[in-house]
């Protein structure tokens, strides 16, 4: 099998598992309500398929993590590690992001997700919150079908780690709105924001992932950091590219971090320093025809180029600890040059 091939079949298999999952409200009193979850997970309603569903990279990340471990790493050899067994696992975590997805739209009052309208915005915010909360809850039925194939206490761990990256979820969604309107918060701030939005969900992929392959103690803390700190680069990659990328290339407006007042890691740098940029930044918002003047008073004032030091710091941990987990055969090629994508999506 090819790596290609490898990432198709792991595909395919969160595919089925996702729509078997969902299909616990695929009843006749709720079809509307299975309709709502459907049509967010990109399978139905205008503008369905591939654009709508989303690239499922978390879960392929979990998958990859528990295939990709080393037999001499096993913490029990005597059982052979099947990424198959971890499909409900890899499931949950995707339904977790997307639970989260649909509650953002409409913290964030977003109309529009891929192009399309928001489930809020079809069928109102009572009616979107409900369907967040299913999936939630759907994620955890989902990660409790691991006792299929998985011994009790494997089970409770993995759900414990999900609980634990729920909870910091949370954490990292109330900080993010509470500093929106705020002019005086430090680059730790922004940490704690990340590492809960962000980094959390994408530490839990390979963290449970490698659980789920038998891996030794340490080598899972390894895998561990390494997705925490792929998280943290990606974000702050997408800082970057939020205001100064290609729209062409990313598919995201450069205008809208700026105009939305964003407290990116860019802006933060500018307004410790305090200079220019800070001054105009606390004025009042950004207009759309200011962007790009106000990207290269951050760039003169050299935000870009700390913003992309410390994204380059990041991947560089988050290679360092992949080196300790020792990713093998081609789902460890498929995870490390996924990871890599991730991390140079400008190119």
């Amino acid at each position: 099998m090819t790596t290609s091939n490898l990432q198709q079949t792991m595909l395919s298999a969160i595919e089925t598992e996702l729509k078997n999952q969902v299909a616990r409200l695929d009843q006749a009193h709720t079809k509307p309500f299975h309709e709502m979850l459907t049509y967010h997970m990109g399978w139905t309603g205008e503008g369905a398929g591939p654009n709508a569903t989303g690239k499922r990279i978390r879960p392929l990340i979990t998958l990859l993590s528990t295939a990709s471990i080393n037999r001499s790493e096993q913490n029990n050899t005597s059982k052979e590690a099947n990424w198959l067994h971890a499909v409900s696992a890899a499931s949950a975590i995707e339904l977790i992001h997307n639970f989260s997805l649909v509650h953002d739209d409409i913290q964030d009052n977003s109309e529009l997700r891929r192009g399309r309208k928001t489930v809020w915005t079809k069928w109102g915010q009572p009616m979107a919150i409900n369907a967040g909360d299913a999936l939630f809850v759907i994620a955890y039925q989902s990660i409790l079908d691991l006792s299929k194939h998985y011994p009790n206490d494997m089970v409770v761990q993995a759900s414990q780690i999900l609980s634990e990256v729920c909870l910091k979820l949370t954490q990292g969604q109330y900080l993010d709105m509470a500093y929106e309107n705020r002019h005086d918060l430090s680059i730790e701030d922004y940490w704690h924001v990340i590492g809960g939005k962000t980094a959390s969900l994408l530490s839990a992929c390979t963290h449970i992932g490698s659980l789920l392959g038998y891996a030794k103690p340490e080598i899972v803390e390894a895998y561990r950091l390494f997705g925490y700190h792929v998280g943290l680069a990606f974000q702050v990659q997408d800082d970057v590219l939020g205001i100064w990328g290609d729209e062409a290339v990313t598919g995201k407006s450069a205008a809208s971090d700026l105009v939305e007042g964003k407290n990116s890691l860019p802006v933060l740098f500018a307004l410790e320093k305090n200079g220019e940029f800070a001054k105009r930044w606390k004025q009042s918002p950004i207009k759309p025809e200011e962007v790009h003047e106000i990207a290269n008073l951050l760039e003169k004032e050299g935000a870009k180029e700390y913003a992309e030091k410390i994204s380059a710091e990041q991947t560089q941990k988050a290679m360092s600890y992949a080196e300790q987990a020792k990713p093998d055969g081609e789902a460890g090629q498929f995870l490390l040059g996924l990871a890599n994508m991730l991390l140079k999506r400008n190119q």
